[in-house]
């Protein structure tokens, strides 16, 4: 069983910069990875970024204005968001992927002036 806990949400406005932070707890052992989706009431939930344990970008959906980022020691994988837009305002859910995939509870982004 695995924990996954979401903070770093809020309001920011448009050309501004949030970071999230999520960190994982349990049973972590061997490669695995974590990463990021968002959600919009009414639409499908959208991949936005994902690591493994060793470093490498699986997914990386919006490059060059987001960038995933993961501490093992911490356990814990890091989203910096720049240059915001009203578009990305979503509910944004990180996950870890191990055997199967453990999901947090998500973390509200509004992007507002």
């Amino acid at each position: 069983q695995v924990t996954v806990v979401e903070s770093g949400g809020g309001l920011a406005q448009p050309g501004g910069s949030l970071r999230l932070s999520c960190a994982a707890s349990g049973d972590i052992i061997g490669p695995h990875a974590m990463g990021w989706s968002r959600q919009v009431p009414g639409k499908e939930r959208e991949l936005v970024a994902e690591i493994s344990s060793a470093g490498n970008l699986n997914i990386d959906a919006l490059k060059g204005r987001f960038t995933i980022s993961i501490d093992n020691a911490k356990n814990t994988v890091y989203l910096q968001m720049n240059g915001l837009k009203p578009e990305d305002t979503a509910v944004y859910y990180c996950y870890y992927l191990g055997a199967r995939r453990y999901w947090g509870q998500g973390t509200q982004v509004t992007v507002s002036s």
